[in-house]
């Protein structure tokens, strides 16, 4: 059957040229007006292209790296809820041990003709990775947006949150509470989020407490975002006197007051602790967690608002959204041992109370 331009048109209530610009794939079109116009297709019995039809499902994939970590649930949360609303249905695809790769899942998901893809923590944040597989994706047509990590190579938005920023927070933080000698746990060094973090650290250090990046170099640790890696990071931190740590995940700042507790110390009594996400229920642990909040529901908003932009034809910004994280004080901080009489802690301005 002939397709009509302007019986489309008039069934839709957009123009002709727009009809013409959805059904031969070009960008400019907004994504509800773009579905509208392939509803009026089906109204008006007209088969849809083939190039229209293999994406017309409304499928949104999501690749993340466990679920394990309740951050990755939580942005599964956000993410999903949101393409709800905007009338896509996400499809969750999640690494295991031993189980489908990233590239293994990405190809599921585009044999299965998902309008666009939202990787978490993915190979994108590796600076030790192959960043060719998302110039083929992207040579696929399949739009697609990358969170928790950046690479100059990849033409795609970022989304991210200001990891500088967070260990500024907690650093600060836990000086003006008289710490000296604060350790920071941490991740494989090659991913972005940790070296960024470090750059943080290491000024953060600098600026409040006078120490040189060469000082600070000895108080990182690089260990597994586990409670097991947080474990470990956190006893080789205690041997080299830290009073304070600093985690760059809330299992981990769990797992260091694990360690802590099997040298028979108290937190935050002996050694504060300072997290970073604020996963849910985080704030019930023992102590609350003191942690640094990643803004997930920003994120996911915005991943899901961008990603959506480009399935509606408008074309994606290489660039980088920066999200500012906060501080939430609980009760895994407190004063430092040599001034733990002195006036109470109190807090920074501008920091938010938890839970």
């Amino acid at each position: 059957m002939t397709i009509r331009l302007a019986d489309i048109a008039a069934q839709a209530g957009v123009s002709e040229a727009t009809v013409s610009r959805v059904l031969n794939g070009r960008p400019g079109v907004a994504a509800a007006t773009r579905e509208s116009v392939l509803a009026a297709l089906d109204v008006l019995g007209y088969e849809r292209p083939a190039r229209l039809r293999r994406r017309s499902a409304g499928l949104v994939g999501l690749i993340i790296p466990e679920l394990d970590n309740p951050i990755f649930p939580a942005f599964a949360q956000v993410i999903g809820e949101d393409l709800t609303r905007q009338g896509y249905t996400p499809v969750l695809a999640t690494q295991t041990p031993g189980g489908s790769t990233e590239d293994e899942l990405t190809e599921m998901l585009v044999d299965r003709g998902v309008a666009g893809i939202i990787f978490v923590s993915g190979l994108h944040a590796d600076t030790t990775a192959d960043m060719t597989r998302y110039d083929r994706l992207r040579a696929q047509g399949v739009p697609f947006v990358l969170i928790n990590g950046f690479s100059r190579l990849v033409r795609a938005p970022f989304v991210s949150p200001d990891d500088r920023a967070a260990m500024r927070l907690a650093v600060t933080h836990l000086a003006a509470l008289g710490h000296t000698r604060i350790g920071l746990a941490l991740g494989p060094r090659r991913f972005v989020p940790v070296l960024r973090k470090i750059e943080g650290f290491q000024g953060a250090m600098a600026e409040r407490l006078a120490t040189p990046p060469e000082r600070s170099a000895e108080l990182i640790e690089h260990s597994l975002y586990t409670l097991e890696g947080g474990q470990a990071a956190g006893a080789a931190l205690l041997e080299r006197g830290c009073t304070a740590l600093v985690c760059a995940s809330d299992m981990m700042a769990l797992g260091a007051i694990r360690a802590v507790r099997q040298r028979g110390g108290s937190v935050p009594e002996d050694v504060s602790v300072v997290g970073f996400d604020d996963s849910p229920l985080i704030a019930f642990t023992d102590p609350p967690l003191t942690t640094v909040r990643q803004p997930v529901r920003a994120m996911g908003q915005a991943a899901v608002r961008t990603l959506l932009e480009e399935v509606g034809g408008a074309p994606a910004p290489h660039s980088e959204f920066v999200f500012l994280p906060e501080l939430v004080v609980r009760g895994s901080t407190a004063a430092g041992p040599q001034v733990r009489q002195a006036a109470s802690p109190g807090d920074s301005a501008g920091v938010h109370a938890g839970p």
